[in-house]
């Protein structure tokens, strides 16, 4: 063979090598760029319940805030928020579908989710926001507040930030779907709440009855799950039929 024809050989193998190269990028680049499927209304159900607590909760504890005067003239007593449970329903917790749909990102022009600061709380103690959505920090105190979350998800970035007496609002998106993301102000060490990030739009925090609402859920079967601050997560099978209300209830005891 001359070295001519040698030459022409290797550059036409080089040739091949590089158009399947570049055809993997492409189809990735496709994939992902695929929208995801509309749901068709007729098709949907609701999943409705409550959380239970078996048992005697915990007494809730008066928060001593003295050490700042803005706080300890709040006209509203402030009480832990570890368990907050009447009549056996529980409160703050927060459900979710955790498998059997995909993942998608909150569309844009999505309201964020707000998480004010009155009285020296966080109101609500518990938040839900779907992934790419946003959470709208307030300070409605005539005191500074700090803001502090502390992901444990790479996706999620934290946030150190302070705000001043009634200053401005502050948004901080969420990427990556996360659960009971705690917040904290430096400023005030009895001061947290949670911030959860779900995989889908298909969540809910129970209300001081203990009862939840997710609704536009498409007909399937689903692993629902709930879960607390202190007392950990629960999972259950639940079916949900079209233009139909599928019950779904969970208890938890005191550890």
């Amino acid at each position: 063979m001359t070295l001519r024809s040698t030459s022409l050989l290797l550059l036409a193998a080089l040739t091949l090598t590089g158009c399947k190269h570049d055809a993997a990028p492409k189809a990735t680049e496709t994939a992902q760029s695929s929208p995801v499927p509309a749901v068709d209304p007729a098709t949907t159900g609701t999943v409705t319940g409550v959380v239970h607590f078996d048992g005697k909760a915990p007494a809730r504890v008066p928060i001593d805030m003295s050490m700042d005067p803005a706080c300890a003239f709040s006209k509203d007593p402030n009480l832990s928020e570890q368990f907050v449970a009447t009549d056996g329903k529980l409160a703050n917790v927060y459900i979710y579908v955790k498998s059997g749909i995909a993942p998608s990102q909150a569309p844009a022009g999505t309201a964020p989710v707000v998480l004010d600061q009155k009285g020296c709380r966080y109101l609500p103690h518990v938040v839900a926001v779907q992934q790419g959505g946003s959470v709208e920090f307030r300070n409605s105190d005539p005191t500074m507040h700090n803001i502090h979350t502390m992901p444990s998800t790479v996706g999620n970035e934290g946030v150190d930030i302070s705000q001043s007496p009634m200053g401005q609002p502050q948004t901080h998106s969420f990427k990556s779907p996360e659960v009971m993301l705690p917040v904290r102000c430096n400023n005030h060490p009895w001061m947290n709440a949670f911030i959860n990030v779900a995989p889908n739009p298909y969540f809910a925090v129970t209300g001081a009855d203990g009862s939840f609402t997710i609704k536009g859920l498409p007909a399937g079967t689903y692993t629902l799950a709930a879960v607390h601050e202190k007392l950990g997560e629960q999972d259950i099978q639940i079916t949900v039929a079209p233009k139909a209300t599928a019950s779904a209830s969970f208890a938890f005891t005191a550890k």
